[in-house]
């Protein structure tokens, strides 16, 4: 394994389009609504759950999972933000024993198709939010998580396009079979 460093100048790729920019942002903001409520469950507001409902979510570890799971959805999602960005193709360099050696395409492009295709199918489901009971919720609040929920369901689709466009700008730049 090579330990040279590249320089940031030195990075081949063309910039990424206007929409996979927009795109790669929009899976922040697309886990978020669903992250604030979960907050709020942590910080003892029912938000729309029951009395009844509410109480499986008082005990600390129920916290601190809502929580902890706010914050790695929120990261997640910020990853792919690096597949728009230069630390998207070279590691920075505050990162010690990797700071500024290139980042190979598919060590980017593999775990975020695998990332896409999983987020696909976990939120694939949650259109269909209201046809489930939800006895331990308020009709009000059944209403608003499922609104809260709903914009997960782009969360593996713009992670795909991302992907996708940094795949095509990262690729070998080879000789193309036809071609002259």
């Amino acid at each position: 394994m090579s330990t040279q460093t590249v320089p940031a100048s030195s990075m081949s790729s063309a910039p990424a389009p206007r929409w996979a920019v927009w795109a790669a942002h929009a899976t922040t903001w697309v886990v978020l609504p669903s992250g604030l409520w979960r907050i709020a469950l942590v910080l003892g507001h029912p938000a729309g759950y029951t009395d009844e409902g509410f109480a499986d979510f008082r005990s600390p570890g129920a916290k601190v999972w809502m929580l902890a799971l706010s914050v790695v959805c929120e990261c997640v999602a910020f990853l792919t933000i690096g597949l728009v960005r230069p630390w998207g193709e070279v590691v920075p360099r505050w990162i010690p024993w990797l700071g500024g050696r290139a980042v190979r395409p598919m060590a980017a492009v593999v775990p975020a198709a695998l990332g896409a295709v999983a987020l696909t199918v976990l939120w694939a489901d949650v259109p269909r939010w209201w046809t489930y009971s939800h006895h331990d919720m308020t009709d009000t609040g059944s209403l608003v998580v499922g609104i809260l929920y709903q914009p997960l369901v782009l969360w593996g689709p713009l992670t795909g396009a991302v992907t996708v466009s940094y795949y095509r700008r990262r690729r070998p730049r080879g000789r193309r079979v036809g071609s002259v």
